[in-house]
């Protein structure tokens, strides 16, 4: 099975001020791998450096089994990696349909229907509104949205950032079901996010993010138990749900 990201002794930042500080992590194929911590951590540059927006000053980014050092981000993209932005992004102006067109924007229009009769089949209440702007639809709907339009590249490694931000209740449980039926079709997931709760309870592994480091890692299972990292980083009384 393909879609291993390997992160292997990772300085990255900006200016001359480093972000991250010797970060390593695996991310297996075909299972959720999860990226906690609070905001500043460095979650968010580990994934601009994943897709080449902030290159690694030193250290290796291997994608299975090619590093992914000198490559433009569509070059990433094109390798099989697609990315779920913080906060959504959707193109308000555009229809349900449009928008999900732009993640295949390098396929032709039968591959493009083939994927986005898919993404219908994940999210039927997308089919139903294929010709609505999405500016007029619900937070929780526009993230629907978000994630279908990165399917539609395919991807065999799908990074999500922060899926629950902004959102009801509700629709973070059901995003957070989807993200674990896109594990089970075969397709590998680096989940960043602060909502501890409901992250271990679907990631197999994970890796907890201090001030650009990594400072505790193992299975959900594991993370939630270890006592030094739920004071810190999640409270007492946390399990998976």
């Amino acid at each position: 099975m393909s879609g291993r990201l390997a992160v292997e002794n990772v300085f990255a930042g900006y200016d001359r001020t480093d972000v991250l500080t010797d970060v390593s992590l695996v991310a297996e194929p075909g299972r959720i791998t999860c990226i906690l911590g609070s905001n500043g951590s460095g979650k968010s540059t580990l994934i601009r450096a994943i897709l080449g927006l902030t290159p690694p000053r030193t250290g290796r980014i291997v994608f299975n089994g090619h590093d992914l050092a000198g490559r433009d981000t569509h070059q990433i993209i094109r390798a099989g990696i697609a990315c779920i932005p913080e906060g959504r992004k959707v193109f308000s102006r555009l229809t349900v349909a449009e928008n999900l067109r732009l993640g295949a924007y390098q396929a032709g229009n039968e591959v493009a229907r083939e994927r986005m009769a898919r993404v219908y089949g994940i999210f039927p209440r997308l089919a139903e509104r294929a010709g609505q702007f999405t500016g007029t639809m619900s937070g929780g709907e526009q993230a629907m949205v978000s994630i279908g339009r990165g399917l539609m590249a395919a991807p065999k490694l799908l990074l999500i950032d922060e899926p629950s931000l902004g959102l009801s209740p509700l629709f973070v449980k059901e995003n957070f079901s989807v993200i674990r039926r896109i594990q089970e079709l075969g397709i590998t997931v680096l989940l960043v996010e602060q909502n501890v709760r409901q992250t271990l309870a679907i990631a197999h592994y994970g890796y907890v993010l201090m001030q650009g480091r990594v400072v505790a890692s193992g299975t959900a299972a594991e993370l939630v138990e270890n006592e030094e990292v739920r004071q810190a980083y999640f409270g007492d009384g946390v399990r998976p749900a």
